[in-house]
């Protein structure tokens, strides 16, 4: 598929996982199979972003794919980053948690693609009059923060009927067989987040591809997040203390949101889950994350899904 002058060879977007959970790694082995390799660049300095770019750059080897970066429109650090991305000359700009109309502005005539993820039609609408070379729709079945109640397979189809810029389908994508079901829907592609956690690339601790692996229908339960949007997370005992509203205030603030409301952190408890603390950490995920029984290499996702997703 095309995004404006861009050729994708498998229409398959890496979601942008942070804190640190989709970096060079993971996203240059997506790129290497003809997907779009993410890497997030939330709450991290700008300095490590850069060099995560430019260490994907260095080892994505194979034609065909495109390296991108997700970065969190609620983030404190968002124009930095996009400012680093620009600079590092990355082929797209996936943002979410929130709409930036000002991004448009900046990214013009640097030749990056914007791609924002929209939750609504109304929002679809805006992103594509404001210059959007393509979106992500992302329903609330999807994993980290969320801009909807609407399972994504309720939105999806109006959407991509009242745009005419490229649609990637968003939440739910965790088979094969869900992967057909999204691009029946009208898509041009899908993006999918859980399935590369639980991947040998992925950089996050074993223990939390586990807690993939190990999970049952049902485990995933939506909380709210201190950048006061809903997320979807894996039970733990911190995600209890959370939906119980215990205490959990910062002893200190790094002030990695534009808005908090310091009930927790939720970087660091990321950032402990990430690391496989199951007691402090939290452990985002879609709701149908149950449905992943192993940890495949990313080579051997893309074996199971390409003749789904490529027309």
């Amino acid at each position: 598929m095309k995004i404006g002058d861009l050729n994708i060879e498998v229409p398959i977007i890496q979601g942008g996982m942070g804190i640190r959970a989709s970096m060079s790694r993971l996203a240059s082995a997506v790129a290497n199979q003809g997907g779009v390799g993410v890497i997030s660049g939330t709450a991290i300095p700008a300095e490590e972003f850069r060099e995560e770019i430019r260490k994907a750059k260095e080892m994505i080897i194979e034609k065909g794919g495109a390296l991108g970066v997700n970065i969190m429109v609620a983030a404190s650090n968002f124009a930095e980053a996009v400012k680093v991305s620009i600079e590092e000359k990355v082929d797209m700009i996936i943002c979410g948690a929130g709409f930036s109309r000002d991004i448009f502005e900046t990214v013009k005539g640097t030749g990056v693609k914007i791609i924002p993820i929209v939750s609504s039609l109304k929002l679809a609408k805006i992103a594509e009059k404001l210059g959007a070379d393509a979106i992500v729709v992302e329903g609330g079945n999807a994993g980290g923060h969320l801009g909807t109640d609407k399972d994504s397979w309720d939105i999806v189809e109006e959407i991509v009927n009242g745009v005419s810029i490229p649609v990637f389908g968003a939440g739910g994508v965790i088979t094969p067989e869900d992967a057909e079901r999204m691009m029946a829907l009208g898509v041009d592609g899908v993006q999918m987040g859980s399935r590369f956690i639980a991947t040998e690339e992925c950089e996050v601790s074993q223990e939390f591809k586990e807690m993939y692996v190990n999970s049952k229908e049902g485990d995933v339960v939506q909380i709210m997040s201190s950048a006061g949007l809903p997320a979807n997370a894996i039970v733990s005992p911190y995600v209890k203390r959370v939906i119980n509203e215990e205490k959990l205030t910062p002893k200190k603030c790094t002030s990695c949101l534009k808005k908090c409301s310091r009930k927790f952190c939720v970087k660091d408890s990321l950032i402990k889950g990430h690391e496989g603390d199951s007691l402090e950490g939290i452990f985002f995920a879609g709701k149908d994350a149950w449905k992943i029984n192993d940890i495949l290499s990313v080579k051997e996702v893309f074996d199971l899904f390409r003749s789904k997703v490529v027309k």
